[in-house]
C-alpha cells in the first residue's frame, strides 16, 4: 500500500493568547485529497492547520496550528512516505516575539514580522529519488513563468498553481494549472475541487 503524507488549510501565527495571524485558505481541496486518495487504497496521513471540515474516515489525522508546528511534523512524516501533497497555505511571516499578555485594544501597535521557514523547499532537499512530490502556488501573474521556477527551487514533480480567487473561496474567475518538471501545462480552471483532487491522484498513480 502507497503511503501519502497530506497537508491542508491555513496556519495561525500567535500575535498574543487570543490574536494570530492566518490566511483565507478553508483546507478543503487537501482533505478531498485525503479523502479520495483513501478510497483508492492509499495509506493517508493529513497534517491539517484549523479547520471548519469533518475529518476523511480512515485517513491519520494530526492537527496544526504555527508554521514551525507544521515544520515538525511534516519532517516527522516525510521521510516514510511515497508521496507529499503539499496544499497546506503557509504563513510567510510570524511575529518576532509573540507577547504574554493581552495587547489592550485602544493601543495603537506596530507588529515586527519575521518570515517563516519555506518547509517545502527544505523537503525538497530531502526528498529521496522514489519519492514524488506535489506543491501548491497562488500567484497573481506570469503563472507558469513563477510556477516552474519554484518547481525547480523546491525540487517538485508537480507544482498546482493557481489564482487566489479559486482555492481561497474568492468571488471572480479562477485559474488553476498542473505544471511539471518538463514544463507541461494542463488547465483545470473549469473543473470542481474534487474534480481536480481526482486528477491530481490519477498522477500520482501513474
Amino acid at each position: 500500500m502507497k503511503k501519502i503524507l497530506i497537508t491542508a488549510g491555513p496556519t495561525r501565527e500567535k500575535i498574543d493568547p487570543v490574536r494570530f495571524i492566518t490566511n483565507y485558505s478553508t483546507g478543503k481541496m487537501g482533505y478531498l485529497l485525503a479523502e479520495l486518495a483513501r478510497k483508492k487504497g492509499y495509506n493517508v496521513t493529513l497534517i491539517s492547520g484549523p479547520t471548519f471540515l469533518k475529518p476523511p474516515k480512515g485517513v491519520k489525522l494530526i492537527y496544526i496550528e504555527s508554521a514551525a508546528e507544521l515544520k515538525e511534523e511534516i519532517f516527522r512524516y516525510v521521510s516514510k512516505v511515497d508521496c507529499l501533497i503539499m496544499t497546506a497555505a503557509v504563513g510567510d511571516y510570524r511575529v518576532s516575539q509573540i507577547k504574554k499578555n493581552k495587547i489592550k485594544s485602544k493601543r495603537k501597535i506596530n507588529l515586527s514580522l519575521i518570515s517563516n521557514p519555506d518547509i517545502l523547499k527544505e523537503a525538497g532537499k530531502r526528498k529521496k529519488k522514489n519519492q514524488l512530490f506535489v506543491g501548491f502556488a497562488l500567484e497573481t501573474e506570469n503563472f507558469v513563468k513563477n510556477g516552474l521556477q519554484k518547481m525547480r527551487e523546491k525540487n517538485l514533480d508537480f507544482l498546482v498553481v493557481s489564482s487566489p480567487g479559486f482555492f481561497g473561496e474568492a468571488k471572480g474567475k479562477k485559474m488553476v494549472k498542473l505544471l511539471n518538471k518538463k514544463g507541461e501545462v494542463i488547465d483545470f480552471s473549469l473543473l470542481s475541487k474534487k474534480e481536480i483532487a481526482k486528477k491530481i491522484l490519477n498522477v500520482v498513480a501513474r
